[in-house]
């Protein structure tokens, strides 16, 4: 159980765990309360209790300030917020709330730290803490590195337990009754003789009394929604297709808009002519924007077909054109003068090489769109000095300084309200699409615009997750793996992503070598190099970021090293694995998969071991040889987040993990000619389909002590462990993704 205190009304001191760090940087600034965004503008018997709950006439709302992309994150911040609060689930409304510091996200700060997850000494826990103190320092308001969860936990029930005790302080004021005598049931206080006053009948009055100053958390014991299943409150909505996303947006006088820029991306427009764009039936207005023209019509599809209209004269590539030159560039990146950071040295690697029996490897993996089955879109309205957007964003104070700082316009007299998004994956963590709306609005102002990219749009100025390399040596020793020695070159996601929030990080990219690096094998030499790549095209965190690569180039070599020691596969690992709750993870996974069995003629199985953003994960793949291709045909998932807070939800983010990473393995690419990337829709970025889909089969484990988030982990293991298995099926072992340029698959 957990206390806190010192809660102010209008202000909220959000949880302990993180003022640890606050001692070394800027304790009396991260001391400061941070202002309830809530209060303004309530009226008369509306409350607001913390930032995370308000009551007025209508019920209880509670705010999810975490995106939900589809990894039911609304639901399980209002799981977490009403396991205190003590409100039924089928009374909970939900908001995502207006952008604000109250909502900082310092989690996924701390665990971007260079220390493994499995590291919990003095120094590593003061880091993680640092991180913390940055995130609230920064008002950083994001949604990645699978952080709502291990954020939240702490926070939201204190969210929720502060506004219960309010709510029964408010009762006590009404009733002349004490608060000892009460308690708290499906969404009312529950006097001594059985009376209910509902939350709604208490507001304003709760509104008048000072927050609680210190709360209980409710033991587990006590849970009524966490640790078991949940019904996620949009699903409803999603299954019956009713759930409006951005796209969906409309608005009396709405007009509707589109963009075309430069398809080589960051270069420049030397010129076009939009005369018969100009004339198309339904166009309003041809506006020039950076980087290209946006067209502003009576409807989408009108917008669209003028902007095709448009005759653009292009400039050229700020990066090298041609798919041949950016691996180059890519390999060129293995020299000391680029090396970025070597946070794992361990033993005597040059002297172990120098043996001899030196067994190397080289690596590939492409470029990656996101790929979202929504476009980029925005819906803006400038007005009398105020701006209004609607969107789905990741990181909605990030876009909000970048509009203020772009147009001049006050901070205060933006409004981001925040839409339900339809995949991402990390490409909304950007905002030009954004900013591209907010310059139509400046052009065409008093009227609401939609505009809304092109699939093409958005296929060719994805932000991609970036091309890595990796040279790989290692020696086997009497059965055993002795030495590892992986180096990876890639660009740095953080600095090209920070870069265009106007910010730079210094240091080494953790990115580069996250999955890699952080391994919990003890091999007796090893050592993990990280190589920067020089800025080529624009790149950005895709799920899972650098642990969505590295896990085929980790799992990939070290399977080589294993067998080439005639050991097997698993057995391997777990001699190798150093921390007992990523050990339990293997065993799991073995005892799924029936390891060992024999698998017939034609058929093998393949594992891979991955631990990124804190969590353990092993993956067991079985394939079978057909006439047609490979055929998958099922995989084992053990994973370990320390608490499972909604089993049903896990097992579906593990499996939307998998699939998502087998997909990419199988078939995707992004490929560049002339500047332009040659996948422009999804006949040329096909996914899995669901004859291709195997048999998932999942189990939860919970001996990690810290509470972890799953929408991004079982992804890094996927393909290694599909790799591995079609080279024990075939004995081709494949260093290349995609795989299908390579063997052929069912399809």
């Amino acid at each position: 159980m957990s206390r806190v205190g010192k809660i102010a009304r209008r202000t909220f001191l959000i949880g302990s765990a993180a003022i640890v760090g606050g001692v070394a940087f800027g304790f009396y600034q991260y001391k400061k309360p941070i202002a309830n965004p809530l209060l303004d503008g309530l009226t008369d018997g509306e409350a607001a209790l913390t930032p995370y709950v308000r009551i007025d006439a209508d019920g209880v709302t509670i705010i999810t300030p975490r995106t939900d992309m589809g990894q039911g994150a609304y639901s399980i911040q209002a799981a977490m917020v009403a396991e205190e609060l003590d409100i039924a689930w089928q009374d909970i409304k939900v908001d995502p709330g207006m952008p604000s510091p109250a909502y900082f996200n310092g989690a996924v700060l701390g665990e971007g730290m260079p220390f493994p997850a499995t590291d919990d000494g003095f120094v590593a826990t003061n880091a993680r803490a640092f991180g913390h103190v940055l995130g609230k320092l920064l008002g950083v308001q994001i949604t990645g590195g699978s952080s709502t969860v291990p954020d939240g936990y702490e926070k939201l029930r204190i969210a929720g337990a502060v506004a219960r005790e309010t709510l029964k302080a408010a009762a006590a004021v009404q009733t002349g009754q004490s608060v000892p005598s009460m308690k708290t049931e499906d969404g009312a206080v529950i006097l001594a003789d059985g009376t209910r006053i509902s939350y709604v009948d208490l507001a304003a009055e709760a509104a008048n009394v000072t927050l609680v100053q210190e709360v209980t958390l409710r033991p587990e014991t006590e849970w009524k929604y966490l640790g078991k299943d949940m019904q996620r409150i949009d699903i409803v909505a999603k299954s019956t297709g009713t759930l409006p996303y951005g796209i969906d947006m409309e608005m009396d006088g709405m007009v509707y808009a589109t963009v075309r820029t430069n398809p080589r991306l960051g270069g420049t427009v030397l010129g076009y002519d939009d005369s018969e764009a100009k004339a198309a039936r339904g166009v309003l207005k041809v506006v020039p924007i950076t980087g290209g023209a946006g067209v502003i019509a009576d409807n989408t599809w009108r917008a669209f077909a003028a902007a095709e209209m448009i005759s653009f004269e292009w400039g050229p590539a700020p990066y090298p054109a041609e798919q041949d030159a950016l691996w180059e560039a890519v390999g060129a990146s293995f020299t000391n003068e680029h090396q970025d950071s070597q946070f794992k040295d361990e033993g005597d690697v040059e002297a172990d090489l120098a043996k001899g029996d030196v067994l190397e490897a080289t690596y590939r993996i492409p470029y990656l769109a996101h790929a979202p089955l929504e476009p980029m879109n925005a819906t803006v309205l400038l007005k009398d000095g105020r701006l209004d957007v609607w969107t789905g964003t990741q990181a909605p104070t990030f876009a909000l300084a970048k509009i203020a700082k772009t147009f001049g316009i006050e901070a205060e007299n933006i409004f981001l309200h925040a839409l339900s998004v339809g995949g991402s994956f990390g490409r909304r963590l950007e905002d030009d699409f954004i900013v591209q709306a907010v310059e139509l609005a400046v052009a065409y102002p008093n009227v609401p615009i939609k505009m809304t990219w092109t699939r093409e749009e958005d296929m060719t100025h994805d932000f991609p997750r970036p091309m890595q390399m990796s040279h790989a040596s290692g020696r086997v020793e009497d059965g055993k793996v002795a030495c590892f020695d992986l180096g990876i070159a890639a660009q740095s996601v953080t600095a090209s992503q920070m870069g265009r929030a106007g910010m730079s990080v210094p240091g080494p990219d953790i990115a580069i070598v996250a999955g890699a690096w952080d391994q919990p094998y003890a091999i007796p030499n090893y050592r993990v190099t990280g190589y920067r790549v020089p800025e080529l095209l624009p790149v950005s965190s895709w799920r899972s970021v650098g642990a969505s690569g590295n896990g085929f180039l980790h799992e990939g070599f070290l399977d080589e090293l294993i067998h080439a020691a005639g050991a097997d596969p698993l057995q391997e690992r777990l001699r190798l694995c150093s921390d007992d709750v990523s050990r339990k993870v293997l065993e799991a996974v073995g005892e799924m998969s029936n390891w060992g069995a024999k698998m017939g003629e034609g058929r093998g199985r393949g594992v891979a071991f991955n631990l990124s953003f804190g969590v353990p994960v092993a993956e067991v793949v079985e394939v079978t040889q057909t006439p047609d291709g490979i055929k998958i045909d099922k995989v084992f998932v053990a994973a370990d987040v320390g608490r499972v807070l909604d089993p049903i939800n896990f097992e579906n983010q593990v499996q939307g993990g998998v699939i998502w990473g087998l997909s990419h393995a199988i078939m995707a690419e992004l490929t560049y000619s002339d500047g332009v990337a040659d996948q422009n829709n999804f006949d040329g970025f096909e996914a899995m389909r669901l004859f291709q889909a195997p048999e998932i089969i999942v189990r939860g484990l919970e001996n990690g002590t810290k509470i972890r988030g799953i929408g991004e982990p079982a992804v890094p293991p996927a393909a290694p462990a599909l790799a591995n298995a079609i080279f024990a099926a075939t004995g081709q072992r494949i260093r290349e993704l995609p795989l299908y340029n390579h063997i052929d698959f069912v399809s």
